[in-house]
């Protein structure tokens, strides 16, 4: 007879836990400080959820988010550790300005146009990095780094051509036209916010699609048996290096639609970086927190895209922003440790059944 899953079995309440530590230790960072952890915690929650406007702001702020995270997500459940999602991310925003303030088109075809551009800026970026690997062997993370700077300086080098740069001077590209954004204008800004987008809808309709990838389909087989153990994939016929390839490819198309996604639904254009501005290794929190599971990942970008437009009203409280950045990482720590707590509920249970 099988024995009935418990609630602990699955990652999901290791995730939870997780959270609530999070939180705890932030609590306490901010009692050091001398800031009451209720009323910053009750301004967090109030900053997101008190109206409309705040939420669909959170939900914008997620859905770039969501894409990076299933982007490593994704990456992870094939066995490549995909660090360079920030560079892929911004290569397919690169992609999107320059099809959306070049090419005229009726606006369902010319949104469809600059998401394909994008996909393909973004797996061209992972493709270049899974073929010095398989050729050459070179450390998939070191290249990913050394492409993340690329691509940053590839941007601020393109953007400042006099096609795309913006007229009358700044350190930015032209807006993008009307017909390559994703934003609602017929909602009213007062109430929705002027970014409201349909861009979570995308999001959410590719997570379901890279589910039934991984999970339902051959090449998504294929993939998870290179992740568990390559040499066994090998032995079973399964071509290592195509598989890494593919995954590299399908990864980066993902990051780089989530910078159309931005861009589109956003910023409406590029302008001239002075760091890197972080998404790519977002994402990592993202699917560190939704366990590589493209449907967790929705729910980790929300929270995550929640946790950061929210926090950025913490100041009305006399509250660092920074404390949010406290809070995820120790919440991605206890996360990356909970094979400690899956020991000790296993350990608990082995002594219930012993008795």
């Amino acid at each position: 007879m099988n024995k009935k899953k418990s609630l602990k079995d699955y990652d999901i309440v290791f995730t939870l836990i997780a959270i609530l530590i999070g939180f705890a230790v932030g609590a306490i960072m901010l009692v050091i400080a001398k800031i009451s952890p209720i009323d910053a915690y009750k301004t967090l929650f109030d900053g997101v959820f008190s109206k409309p406007k705040f939420m669909i702001w959170s939900i914008v702020y997620a859905t770039p988010l969501i894409f990076t995270g299933l982007s490593v997500g994704f990456s992870f459940r094939t066995g490549v550790f995909n660090i360079g999602a920030e560079g892929q991310f911004v290569v397919g925003t690169l992609a999107a300005c320059a099809v959306g303030i070049l090419v005229d088109l009726p606006s369902p075809l010319h949104i469809l146009l600059c998401f394909v551009a994008a996909m393909v800026a973004g797996a061209i970026w992972g493709i270049i990095v899974a073929y010095l690997k398989v050729k050459f062997g070179i450390n998939e993370v070191l290249s990913m780094i050394m492409f993340n700077w690329l691509a940053f300086y590839l941007s601020n080098y393109v953007m400042n051509f006099a096609v795309l740069h913006k007229e009358g001077g700044g350190e930015a590209t032209k807006d993008i036209l009307d017909s390559a954004k994703i934003t609602m204008p017929f909602l009213d800004a007062k109430t929705f916010g002027p970014n409201a987008n349909w861009g979570i809808l995308v999001a959410i309709a590719v997570a379901i699609l890279i589910y039934f990838i991984i999970n339902k389909t051959t090449l998504g087989y294929q993939l998870r048996a290179v992740g568990f153990n390559r040499t066994a994939a090998e032995y079973g016929g399964i071509s290592v290096n195509r598989a890494v390839m593919t995954a590299m490819a399908i990864s980066g198309g993902l990051a780089g639609l989530g910078g159309a996604m931005q861009l589109m639904g956003m910023s409406m254009r590029i302008s001239q970086y002075s760091s890197q501005e972080g998404f790519g290794f977002d994402g990592i929190t993202v699917a560190l927190i939704g366990a590589s599971n493209p449907i967790g990942c929705i729910f980790a970008g929300l929270f995550y895209g929640a946790m950061k437009y929210g926090g950025s009203k913490l100041n009305l409280v006399g509250a660092p922003s920074e404390i949010i950045k406290i809070i995820m990482g120790c919440i991605v720590f206890f996360i990356a440790i909970s094979h400690v707590f899956k020991a000790l509920f296993s350990k608990k249970s082995l002594k219930k059944e012993v008795k």
